[in-house]
């Protein structure tokens, strides 16, 4: 009994060909609103990163008069 090689869909996790991302069009705009949910979350982390390391460089390299 030998099972043929896929993987499952990320979202639903139903078996899918190797070379498939997700299952459906459902599937696929689940997974486009995580994705781009996940991209939103990045740029806000490098955003506050970013500000936080401006922040400390004035305060460190800005002489107080």
């Amino acid at each position: 009994m030998s099972v043929e090689p896929h993987k499952h869909c990320p979202i639903c996790g139903t078996p899918i060909p190797l070379n498939e991302l997700v299952c459906s069009s459902d599937c696929q705009k689940v997974w486009d609103a995580r994705l781009k949910q996940r991209r939103r979350s990045q740029i806000i982390l490098y955003v506050v990163i970013a500000i936080f390391l401006i922040i400390w460089a004035v305060l460190t390299f800005v002489k107080k008069g």
